[in-house]
């Protein structure tokens, strides 16, 4: 066997769903709605799954859904990106990283991965013979530093591997951080692989900046969406890829030896979503919102300290002034005790692990934030 991936243990994600299911708990651990996703949409996929094209699409992905995704991404972040050379469709975002990390990173080549960091990063980037430099950053604020840019990269760094809005914090990174990190790339050559799913996911009237529309970074980026977030269709598993094309040349070759292609149907719903009224994107990010500040507000009154969420599905709690200094235990006994699922931020982390950070998914019915909250009360009061 592969000992990288036999080696590796079974996710935290998996750990606490199984035990969500076993016990009945609630589960906002796991990220993804309780919500069936935009109706129309749905009925997009099932006509064209009927009466649409069903046999091998094109490789790159078909031409509607490239199109829609350059003229979407024009749209709402003026990044101008031509279709036929800068654009491709993968099985997923989690494909549209692998893709990019193994076309991009040859053995002994420094990658640049900021912790907390979503988990499929670092086996990727150790199957593809990369060495991982790390920059462990801090709350609340999880905000980038010169000094911890400087100690991480160096002339043999090869790629940045960058994640905005940030899971598992929530945090939507400044403009400053944004020029910082470009200031970098652009310095030490490196290509930022940008992982920008919940780049519509976020709030407070802030608007997503792409790395690739940042000065000097359009030739040495590479960004990454996700229709399952933007529809909040998880398990479509539809990624976008954006590049300028003597990356997209090579990132189209890995992808051709993993998934391939993508079902046609599901492309062409999503061509049909991203062409929607502004208002389906902007009525998505109020309603996560205000399942945000109903759960939040919860949090707050029965004591626990919040650390506000910029974006995402997600809000973190921080439990070192209950006393508690070990996330995973924290986790374990809510789940077991009373009933709620929650995933640990240590888990996210591969050195210098915060362990008083828990992270909870908000992207549920007013019923089941409520129920949670009703357990929690009775947590945070064992705890006092």
């Amino acid at each position: 066997m592969n000992r990288l991936f036999a080696n590796l243990p079974t996710t935290v994600f998996e750990v606490m769903s199984s035990l969500a299911r076993e016990t009945g708990a609630i589960n906002l651990g796991q990220g993804f709605p309780d919500d069936p996703g935009p109706e129309d949409v749905r009925r997009a996929a099932a006509d064209a799954v009927l009466n649409g094209y069903n046999q091998y699409p094109s490789m790159m992905g078909i031409p509607e859904l490239r199109s829609a995704i350059a003229a979407h991404y024009k749209h709402w972040q003026g990044v101008d990106l031509d279709a036929s050379t800068e654009v491709m469709v993968t099985s997923g975002a989690t494909e549209a990283l692998a893709g990019a990390i193994l076309g991009i990173v040859e053995p002994g080549d420094e990658v640049v991965l900021f912790e907390p960091m979503y988990d499929a990063y670092l086996p990727l980037v150790r199957l593809a013979g990369g060495v991982p430099k790390f920059v462990t950053l801090q709350p609340p604020h999880f905000r980038l530093t010169e000094e911890a840019l400087a100690n991480a990269f160096s002339h043999r760094t090869k790629a940045v591997v960058f994640n905005n809005p940030l899971n598992p914090t929530a945090t939507v990174f400044s403009n400053e951080d944004l020029s910082l990190l470009a200031a970098f790339c652009r310095k030490f050559d490196a290509i930022a692989i940008s992982d920008e799913v919940w780049e519509h996911v976020v709030f407070d009237g802030r608007k997503h900046q792409p790395v690739l529309g940042l000065e000097g970074m359009r030739e040495r980026s590479v960004k990454i969406g996700s229709a399952g977030k933007i529809f909040s269709l998880t398990g479509w598993k539809v990624g976008f890829v954006c590049a300028a094309p003597h990356i997209m040349k090579v990132l189209a070759k890995s992808h051709q030896f993993l998934a391939f292609t993508t079902a046609p149907n599901l492309q062409a719903a999503v061509a049909y979503g991203l062409a929607k009224d502004d208002a389906y994107f902007e009525g998505m990010r109020k309603n996560f919102a205000r399942s945000r500040d109903r759960f939040t507000d919860g949090l707050r009154t029965l004591g626990f300290d919040v650390i506000p969420s910029q974006g995402t599905y997600f809000v973190n709690i921080d439990i070192a002034p209950l006393g508690e200094t070990d996330d995973v235990a924290f986790c374990r006994r809510l789940v077991m005790e009373h009933g709620v699922a929650a995933i640990p931020v240590s888990a996210f982390y591969a050195e210098g692990a915060v362990k008083s950070v828990v992270r909870f998914c908000f992207a549920k019915k007013d019923s089941t934030l409520d129920a949670g909250l009703e357990r929690l009360a009775k947590a945070i009061r064992k705890a006092a």
